[in-house]
């Protein structure tokens, strides 16, 4: 579930009222001006979404393996393949 914090409540509150957003829900949406801005996550949601990621880059490095999709180039073969459209 998602908690509101304006802008103006992190400058008078600081630190502690992202704390207390981020203890008592998943995460917490800083506005600004009325239009959400910022998200905020506690570390640990942010490292596993970060794992979540890379995961899915090596999935798909893997099936463009898998699927031919790759080039055995070296640097300057590569660099010309890319340049001569």
């Amino acid at each position: 579930m998602r908690y509101q914090i304006t802008a103006n409540e992190l400058k008078t509150k600081g630190v502690s009222v992202i704390e207390k957003a981020t203890s008592e829900h998943t995460e917490a949406v800083i506005t600004v001006r009325g239009k959400e801005k910022f998200v905020v996550i506690p570390i640990e949601a942010y490292n596993q979404l970060r794992k979540y990621e890379l995961d899915g880059a090596i999935r798909e490095s893997l099936n463009d393996m898998e699927e031919g999709r790759i080039y055995p180039d070296n640097i300057e073969e590569h660099i010309k393949r890319i340049t001569d459209v």
